[in-house]
């Protein structure tokens, strides 16, 4: 199935249980080491599935989700908006979210969802796009780096399951 071409399209309500599926593995595998394997495993692709039609019911309007599937399965999801800097709008887009099923990376699915974001993003007027990863996801910051994000000095915690893990916040500017 990867050498069936990568389509990028906008989720639908139907997407749901596919969407979820793919940030519970996409989770597992990402953060495999850095998360407490406890709260890994006990990720719920069907409570998730809950999560993503309250958010796609809710902000639908306010937030772009796009899926790429090959082969006619879902196989990835990004979702981009605006970005959250507490209650201050800035302008500026945020990536809330990027994942690819683990069989699906380094296949282009990662690349195609980027560059459908990217241009739909500066599309929609954003001057910037940021997002944060955690600092010690190399596998993910490798792959925004080679997307045109550099790191922008920004550096929070994130508290998830009993442990502070640090996260550092990208940039990337857009053009029109």
């Amino acid at each position: 199935m990867t050498d069936a071409p990568v389509r990028i399209r906008d989720m639908v309500e139907d997407d749901c249980e596919a969407v979820a599926e793919v940030r519970v593995r996409g989770w597992r595998f990402a953060y495999e080491g850095l998360i407490p394997a406890w709260y890994l495993r006990a990720m719920s692709a069907e409570a998730d599935a809950e999560t993503r039609r309250r958010h796609f019911a809710q902000d639908g309007a306010r937030h772009v989700n796009l899926v790429a599937e090959r082969a006619g399965s879902v196989v990835g999801w990004a979702c981009y908006g605006p970005y959250r800097d507490g209650q201050a709008a800035t302008g500026e887009g945020e990536l809330y979210a990027l994942y690819a099923r683990p069989d699906q990376v380094s296949t282009g699915v990662g690349r195609a969802l980027m560059d459908e974001t990217v241009a739909r993003a500066a599309a929609d007027g954003y001057p910037a796009l940021r997002l944060w990863v955690l600092k010690d996801n190399a596998r993910a910051r490798r792959f925004y780096e080679k997307a045109g994000f550099a790191p922008d000095g920004a550096e929070e915690p994130w508290h998830v399951a009993g442990v502070t893990v640090s996260e550092l916040r990208y940039i990337r500017r857009l053009s029109p």
